[in-house]
């Protein structure tokens, strides 16, 4: 029995460990199904920061709203940094709003588990 619970304390250590190594990467549309998005739009595009309180680790966390960010309509780029908790996301103004996109972050999750507590356009 002892030897049960030191193996499952082991896995469970691994595993959380595992789903919280740091990454930052941008993700853009290209990694997306939405298409590819040239150089010249994306310097059309406007720049937004959103500060997001609520996230726990980069890879599930940061990660998960990174993506849903990079596949809305309008979206050119998404960036989000754990440790500064603040996610960086270029769109087209006629698709998307600083609205539009606070709703898309604290919709992620079934909606309980991140805020945003600021969105500037830069």
């Amino acid at each position: 029995m002892k030897n049960l619970k030191n193996i499952g304390f082991t896995l469970l250590m691994m595993l959380s460990l595992a789903s919280c190594k740091q990454e930052n990467k941008e993700v853009t549309v290209e990694e997306t199904k939405k298409g590819v998005v040239s150089e010249a739009d994306l310097a059309k595009m406007q720049t937004a920061s959103f500060t997001i309180e609520g996230m726990t680790c980069a890879m599930g966390c940061a990660k998960t709203i990174e993506n849903k960010l990079a596949a809305q309509d309008g979206v050119g780029q998404a960036v989000v940094d754990f440790d500064t908790k603040i996610a960086t996301v270029k769109f087209d103004a006629e698709k998307q709003s600083l609205e539009s996109l606070t709703k898309t972050i604290e919709g992620v999750a079934g909606g309980d588990s991140y805020k945003v507590t600021e969105s500037k356009k830069m």
